[in-house]
């Protein structure tokens, strides 16, 4: 399986190499490569799921890259890591498929899927990463592709956007390195595994310091409030499939850093300022949920809505405990399959009517009645409708954080308000939307939905439904490796 996780990690890099180099009159030829590349990636992180255990590192790699500085090149994949790797592989063999025929101006659609693919690499890496130095080149090989495709294929407003969100990452990333080479330091090891192997034996203060730093990096990326204001204006200019993977996959960046380096690097720091991510992230749900009410823009409103999601997941994480790690892990997958089909969904709503403004939309039932009921499943499905994916992860962050009690019964209750907000910003939505008479914006494009638009939102349908159904097909995975780290940070 050495093999396997290598192939994950060098198939797209290679494949971006390639797409740079098409000849540029075989632009179709170059996005079915693209196609199927993606789809031999992503069967290749199925293959991953072969061996699996219910503790320890299912798969691993583990060779000296630079000595000198006794920095290895350190993968491997578990119960944490591996749903977020298959999922990763999943959007981009999505966005690949969508790109076929939807590829936003000014066109070149081989150099945008080029650019995905080096983002795939960068997010792969990091979901794989076990040694600190590795994690944190992968992060930032994220950057400078998102920027691109947000800058080159966004809307009006895409350069702005593009510094925007170009800022607030590398102010995130010299925090992430400044507390990456401090817990490096105290530990006396860059290996994540050791980290989470063992408690801490370091200063209460510095650990409390370095989770600062580490918090405020991966809230960035998160993103947590107040450190959100990027991610609207990021998602509302970038094209659709940049939206859907900064959606579906970027945003777990933040939250998988919180678990998988943060959590095990200063254990005491965690538990010191755990109450304080609470607040933030029920501050997150509540601050959300009222500008999505506000909100008169499509996309704007999605993208608010992944702030407060988010804020469930870090609630689950705030509490250090396995129920409430758990339901962050799972709202983690959750929130890509429904959020990821939304930004799909909205992207359709705009190839037809131009605009994606509440007020010129209505009536998109009477036009296309499958895109609005594909809306309304997503819509619901995100507002945490019970048989849907949705549903669990949030529910029991908010249980995690009652069962914990004192401060957190009342974030708990809080939360749960959040949630009934959610409920009503999407219903708000879907009347604007789907129902009622036709808006003032004209149809440009009165289709059906078409193959490429129905091969990409029906595995996140299919998703969706199954993980609502069977939530233990996740949380079995996860349960095992959660229990190890919470025994560590959290004794």
């Amino acid at each position: 399986m050495n093999a396997v996780l290598i192939a994950v990690l060098v198939l797209p890099a290679l494949g971006a190499v390639a797409l740079a180099l098409w000849p540029g009159r075989a632009e179709r030829a170059a996005g079915w490569f693209a196609v199927a590349l993606s789809g031999a990636v992503f069967t290749l992180t199925l293959v991953l799921l072969n061996g699996r255990r219910d503790d320890g590192t299912w798969h691993e790699v583990d060779v000296a890259w630079i000595p000198s500085l006794d920095v290895r090149l350190h993968l491997g994949v578990d119960g944490i890591s591996w749903p977020l790797v298959a999922l990763t592989g999943l959007t981009f063999l999505l966005c690949a498929l969508y790109s076929l025929r939807h590829t936003p101006e000014p066109g070149n659609p081989r150099k945008l899927l080029a650019l995905l693919s080096i983002l795939e690499c960068g997010v792969f890496g990091v979901f794989m990463a076990l040694d600190a130095v590795v994690f944190f080149v992968f992060f930032e090989v994220t950057l400078l592709p998102m920027f691109a495709v947000i800058a080159v294929w966004g809307g009006a407003g895409r350069r702005a956007a593009a510094r925007q969100f170009l800022l607030y990452t590398l102010f995130g990333s010299v925090l992430l390195l400044v507390g990456v080479v401090a817990a490096m330091i105290s530990r006396g090891s860059a290996d994540l595994l050791e980290w989470a192997a063992a408690p801490a034996e370091w200063s209460g203060r510095g650990q409390i310091a370095v989770f600062v730093v580490l918090l405020i990096a991966f809230a960035v990326k998160s993103p947590l409030w107040p450190l959100h204001s990027w991610l609207p204006d990021a998602h509302t200019e970038a094209p659709t499939v940049g939206s859907v993977v900064l959606a579906a996959v970027l945003l777990k960046m933040g939250t998988y850093g919180l678990v998988r380096v943060a959590l095990p690097a200063a254990p005491e720091g965690a538990r010191a300022l755990a109450p304080v991510l609470g607040a933030l992230a029920v501050a997150a749900i509540v601050v959300a949920g009222l500008v999505c009410l506000a909100s008169t823009e499509l996309k704007r409103l999605i993208a608010y809505s992944s702030v407060g999601h988010m804020g469930f997941v870090l609630l689950g994480i705030a509490t250090l405990s396995v129920p409430g790690i758990q339901a962050a892990l799972f709202g983690n997958i959750a929130h890509g399959v429904l959020t990821g089909l939304l930004f799909f969904l909205v992207g359709a709503v705009k190839d037809r009517y131009g605009t994606g403004e509440l007020d010129r939309l209505g009536g998109i039932a009477t036009v296309s009645p499958l895109l609005a009921g594909v809306l309304g499943f997503a819509a619901v499905g995100s507002l945490g409708l019970p048989g849907l994916a949705g549903f669990w992860g949030e529910a029991f962050a908010v249980v995690a954080a009652v069962d914990r009690g004192g401060f957190f019964t009342g974030l708990g209750v809080v939360a749960a308000l959040g949630a009934a907000l959610a409920a009503a910003y999407f219903l708000r939505l879907l009347r604007r939307t789907t129902v009622g008479p036709p808006g003032s914006a004209v149809v440009a494009d009165a289709r059906g939905v078409d193959a490429f638009e129905a091969a990409a939102w029906a595995p996140l349908v299919l998703l969706a439904l199954v993980f609502g159904l069977a939530p233990d097909l996740l949380l079995s995975l996860t349960v095992a490796p959660v229990e190890a780290l919470v025994a560590v940070v959290n004794p």
